[in-house]
């Protein structure tokens, strides 16, 4: 099968313009087909079986499951409730038993099963304050599930045990900057980097969930609502949305390597494969392609047209 990346976004009964969830190839930016879906504005896949995962933003959310064809093309399997509203991520533990949805409508992180099939078991939900916003689940290497929560400016903490049971972890949630709003983080090495999308910055932290720097997370100038982040040994890297550029710093001290034209307008979502990140660029209506050079990002090569797209996920080598 060639190398292929599914695209998510908002579809016309979610307020945007996307057929669902779209086949992309990697080489050519081929078009292979679109599955139909109710506003799957984030993926995941399964990390041992040929699944696919999407939640269903809107206000009665959803978490729908696809098989995933030898040719790449997911078909439905299931569908079930987000326990929430407006789902916005999604993430699959590594051991492939647990699959956890941040609702940024109510702030409800739900957890759920998975079964040897890929399929969706038992659930557990945990609905928080008023004016939670959950916005970003991640397993990370210590076993503990983080959610970053907008709203109140917290990680929010779960203990996992034995790959399957879930609960509050007994220190409670990480209290972060006041009015930062965090919205997506990203573990390398011994720190945690998150972006504030809210007061325009990148925190970074080490295991113990002490600041050790910031730094703005643009350096033009323009309100910035920053949105997604990734993060290697070397470099962090952030989507801004206003500036719509994807800046660039060092790991782990924040200071500015670069800043480039994200070839579109507001960036909602990246990924890196091979020597390309992919920019999901919500506003503009396409996913454009970046040649990475030496971890660093350059001018747009070249754009794949998808309407309003907010996720992108790269399977290269399957």
């Amino acid at each position: 099968m060639a190398e292929i990346a599914y695209v998510g976004g908002y579809t016309p009964d979610t307020g945007g313009s996307g057929a669902g969830i779209v086949l992309m190839e990697l080489d050519g930016l081929a078009r292979r087909g679109a599955t139909a879906a109710p506003g799957p504005s984030f993926l995941a896949v399964h990390p041992r079986l040929p699944v696919l995962y999407a939640v269903g933003e809107a206000e009665r959310g959803t978490v729908e499951v696809f098989a995933r064809g030898a040719d790449g093309v997911p078909s439905p399997l299931a569908s079930r409730s987000s326990e929430g509203s407006f789902p916005c991520h999604l993430a699959v533990n590594p051991e492939g038993t647990l699959l956890a949805v941040a609702n940024y409508g109510d702030g409800t992180v739900s957890v759920h099963g998975i079964d040897e099939a890929g399929l969706l078991t038992t659930v557990q939900a945990f609905p928080y304050r008023e004016g939670a916003h959950a916005h970003q689940a991640t397993f990370g290497p210590d076993g503990v599930l983080y959610v970053t929560d907008l709203g109140a400016d917290e990680v929010r903490r779960f203990t996992v045990e034995g790959g399957r049971e879930v609960a509050p972890h007994p220190g409670g949630p990480v209290r972060l900057a006041a009015g930062m709003g965090p919205r997506h983080m990203a573990r390398a090495g011994d720190r945690w980097y998150v972006a504030g999308e809210l007061d325009g910055t990148v925190r970074a932290y080490d295991s113990d969930w002490r600041e050790t720097a910031v730094a703005a997370a643009s350096g033009t100038g323009a309100e910035n609502h920053p949105s997604h982040l990734e993060a290697s040994g070397r470099f962090v890297y952030v989507a801004n949305r206003g500036p719509d550029t994807i800046a660039v710093l060092s790991a782990p001290g924040l200071e500015r390597v670069a800043e480039v034209p994200c070839g579109g307008a507001w960036p909602r979502h990246f990924a890196v494969a091979r020597d390309r990140m992919y920019v999901a660029n919500q506003n503009s209506g396409g996913v454009a392609v970046l040649p990475m050079e030496d971890g660093v990002p350059q001018r747009a090569e070249a754009v794949f047209e998808s309407g309003t797209p907010s996720c992108v996920l790269p399977l290269p080598g399957r």
